[in-house]
């Protein structure tokens, strides 16, 4: 055994002891029996409250705002309160949030979450057809968006029975009122009794069917998760003392850089609810932009970055980064999707001492299922991490059976992290919770050392850049558009993103199109980084077999010959 997994396990015995901060204990749960830590709160506001000791220490740093701890409690208490008294929301209800990254987002996060209501983040990227369909899942009572996400719904407001509170705008619509007079004078939050089992938020996750499916969760999972992101830097600091030391050394006050979208696990509870609970400074980025967040890491001195692959590959590569002071930062966290081996190199040559790190883990599974960092990712780069004390995985064939350790399979996860099921739609969750263990759809095996690696999805997914797209979803789309006979969408390697989205389209008989126009129509009805990158139409049929399934392999390799 490596010296560095010896360490991990040692420290892992250590902090998880009767008595220690993350002792284990079994709990009955469902008619199933999980491992969980035994000194996790059942209701999130018990670690969302920790923050509120920081009091006028800076928290949250976005275009010329800065927000102390102190400003954003008086935001999230005022929320609350207006949306119990002005808008009759109590536990239970649902209340959404459609907007970019800023301020306003994580207030109302904790003003839903404090009332015992569902938090419903929706993607921000998406068009129309696609936030209706998910409000209309939802039915939430009030949704907070900024300007851009409000005009593509203001005229399904009514129909939906949806009241909207909206940022950076001066007058008031019907159903639409303003954030800031909302939160002009200081309310006190009401008080309300929250346990384990309430559900706690709904958050949409792309699926092989052409809708996306609502994963909920409870309090339970979602602190048990946040737990096991403080367990992972505990056994962190303990197996790799010179990485921390140095870190310690550098005198920069925990910042981190938030670019991944909050309408992710990654960044609503590794990012904003770690630094929330920790009293770490985040920097918001409305979107990513590489010139804008070397500028950011000098000016505020950053010492996270956390992204997708794609962001890091673009960010190191610039040509501004090595001329730029970058001795602030001590963490590089990937996450989304599988970190190519040439930004592993680049990662650990341009930062030799500092904690880089990814995980594994799913919206289902909240975002909790394997995870490392520091030397153990030196050790292993090219792992997902070492498996949670709080989840068990293991690999499954095609007919269910289990795999031994190190046999590749279906990665299934089971533990107190997983999700309550698909919102409203018992037919996914029954095909995705079996016995208690939830079915990934990712291919891949834990070896000897419990390290997982994740080699190939079974699941119909392209995954650019960590936004997952469902091809049958992009399918459904094209077929749309009059004049297409056939399209199939599938995924191919791309340089910068990991994957790229690419469809093959045959035209009806007589039809003439083209790829810019196919683009046009999938942009004007999905979200943009749903439009494919390579377009092909075809004048004949596409290659099926002999149950007339298309052979994506096939059109995949056509692909790769034509670029």
């Amino acid at each position: 055994m490596n010296d560095i997994v010896e360490k991990l396990n040692a420290a892992r015995a250590q902090v998880t002891a009767p008595g220690a901060p993350f002792e284990l204990a079994d709990r009955e749960l469902g008619g199933h029996t999980y491992q969980v830590f035994k000194n996790a709160p059942e209701n999130v506001m018990h670690l969302i409250n920790q923050g509120r000791q920081f009091g006028d220490r800076t928290f949250l740093v976005y275009q010329g705002q800065r927000w102390s701890f102190n400003e954003y409690f008086r935001h999230a208490d005022t929320l609350a309160a207006q949306l119990a008294s002005r808008y009759g929301v109590k536990k239970g209800d649902r209340v959404a949030i459609a907007m970019r990254n800023r301020p306003e987002w994580m207030a109302a996060f904790v003003a839903i979450v404090s009332l015992g209501a569902i938090a419903v983040p929706l993607n921000s990227w998406s068009q129309r057809e696609e936030l209706v369909q998910n409000l209309g899942n939802a039915e939430p009572k009030v949704l907070f968006c900024d300007p851009e996400r409000l005009a593509h719904v203001t005229g399904d407001l009514e129909g939906l029975g949806i009241e909207a509170i909206v940022t950076d705008t001066p007058a008031e619509a019907p159903r639409v009122s303003r954030y800031d007079p909302l939160t002009a004078t200081p309310l006190a939050a009401p008080q309300v009794d929250i346990v384990g089992d309430d559900p706690v938020m709904i958050m949409y996750t792309s699926g092989t069917t052409s809708g996306a499916k609502g994963v909920l969760s409870n309090h339970r999972a979602f602190c048990q998760a946040l737990m096991n992101i403080d367990f992972v830097s505990a056994i962190t600091a303990m197996a790799s003392p010179e990485r921390i030391q140095a870190m310690m050394a550098s005198g920069f006050a925990p910042a981190a850089l938030l670019s991944v979208p909050l309408f992710h696990v990654s960044g609503l509870q590794a990012l904003f609810l770690g630094a929330l609970k920790a009293g770490r400074k985040i920097v918001i980025m409305y979107k990513w932009d590489v010139d804008q967040a070397i500028d950011l890491i000098e000016q505020e001195r950053l010492t996270q970055l956390n992204g997708s692959p794609a962001m890091m590959q673009q960010l190191f590569s610039s040509p501004r980064f090595d001329q730029a002071d970058m001795s602030s930062i001590a963490a590089v966290g990937f996450g989304g999707s599988a970190t190519p081996q040439g930004l592993l190199d680049m990662t650990l040559s341009k930062f030799p001492k500092s904690l880089p790190g990814t995980g594994y883990g799913l919206t289902e599974t909240n975002s909790t299922a394997s995870s490392f960092t520091a030397e153990a990712f030196a050790y292993k780069p090219r792992s997902s991490g070492i498996v949670s004390p709080i989840v068990e995985i293991h690999a499954e064939d095609d007919l269910g059976n289990v795999l031994p350790q190190g046999s590749t399979g279906e990665l299934c996860v089971r533990g107190v992290t997983v999700m309550m099921g698909y919102w409203r739609n018992p037919t996914a969750t029954e095909a995705a919770l079996r016995d208690g263990w939830f079915h990934s759809g990712d291919v891949g095996y834990v070896d000897e050392e419990d390290f997982v690696f994740i080699v190939d999805r079974i699941k119909d997914i392209v995954n650019r850049g960590g936004e997952k797209i469902s091809t049958l979803e992009v399918e459904s789309c094209i077929h749309h558009l009059p004049g297409v006979a056939e399209v199939a969408a599938f995924a191919v390697p791309d340089t910068e993103m990991g994957e790229a989205l690419a469809v093959a389209i045959v035209p009806e008989a007589g039809v003439s199109l083209d790829a810019e126009a196919v683009r046009q129509h999938v942009a004007a009805h999905l979200a943009g980084f749903k439009v494919p990158k390579h377009v092909s139409i075809r004048d004949e049929t596409l290659p099926r077999n002999a149950s007339g399934k298309v052979l994506k392999q096939a059109l995949k390799a056509e692909v790769a010959g034509n670029r």
